[in-house]
């Protein structure tokens, strides 16, 4: 008898739709993968002035609701996209901007993170060819040089994560990251849903890696559209794409689509979310 087929297998999933004129979507890109190819060294990336128009067009015409959703942290992301007005969840949504400027970022205790710190660079020390990524609230470590060392950085890191309180441990595309337990991108997105211009809409998220499962599923729930970038299996995901290049195309496409419906009646999209003034975006 030959071997069960995967739960998910990358032909069988289709290229994602485009939106309708009677339908109003939320937005949702991870980056490093999704909409920027990866490089050895995350802060070597360069984001092209073409992608940041293209975003800026996809935000006005989305009324706003379009959000970055990354490992980065928001402060990395505001310099590779030039502090844009999108909402973004950064370091998996430990911390979130909204749409309108609020700002939050979840408390992590001083003493665990002191400790995380100084374990993970001891690790990284350990471990030739394997390059540390600091994000001060997280710290992950990457083997895009050295691919071979990935068996050794996966065991290394499992067994440092269980000793260490207030993290875990993040698996990623040739990469182990030590971040804040229970925040996920699926809590960011979830999150981001509750306000406006994303409460209502329906969701829409692109990512490539392990860290967007959770959106994935999130999306799913609510009766979203979830897209893997690539070809990783097995996923959650129900509609695919092959790589960053084919994910500027399909945004190209999306912006150019008919446009989607105005705002009912009486709301406004520059309103707080949580009503009253704006929110003053805190650095």
């Amino acid at each position: 008898m030959p071997p069960a087929k995967p739960a998910t297998v990358a032909a069988s999933l289709p290229a994602p739709p485009l939106p309708g004129p009677d339908q109003r979507w939320a937005l949702f890109l991870d980056v490093d993968g999704c909409l920027l190819e990866f490089a050895d060294d995350p802060a070597a990336v360069v984001v092209s002035s073409a992608l940041r128009g293209l975003l800026h067009a996809l935000h006005e015409r989305l009324g706003g609701a379009m959000a970055l959703v990354s490992g980065r942290g928001v402060a990395d992301l505001d310099r590779l996209f030039g502090t844009p007005p999108w909402a973004m969840a950064g370091l998996h949504g430990y911390q979130l901007r909204q749409a309108h400027g609020r700002y939050r970022e979840l408390a992590v205790d001083p003493y665990d993170q002191v400790r995380m710190r100084a374990a993970v660079e001891a690790l990284a020390a350990r471990l030739e060819g394997v390059q540390l990524e600091d994000k001060h609230h997280a710290m992950a470590l990457h083997c895009r040089r050295a691919p071979a060392q990935l068996p050794a950085l996966r065991e290394a890191a499992r067994a440092l994560a269980a000793e260490l309180p207030g993290y875990e441990l993040q698996p990623g595309d040739l990469v182990m990251e030590f971040k804040p337990s229970g925040v996920d991108k699926g809590g960011a997105v979830e999150e981001l849903m509750q306000h406006r211009p994303f409460a209502g809409r329906t969701p829409v998220y692109l990512g490539d890696d392990l860290t967007d499962e959770h959106a994935f599923a999130a999306v799913n729930r609510a009766g979203g559209i979830s897209v893997r970038v690539g070809q990783r299996e097995p996923s959650q995901a129900r509609f695919t794409l092959p790589s960053p290049g084919a994910v500027q195309a399909w945004l190209e496409r999306v912006r150019d689509a008919p446009d989607e419906p105005a705002e009912p009646d009486g709301v406004s999209t520059d309103a707080d979310p949580d009503g009253g003034q704006p929110a003053v975006r805190l650095p």
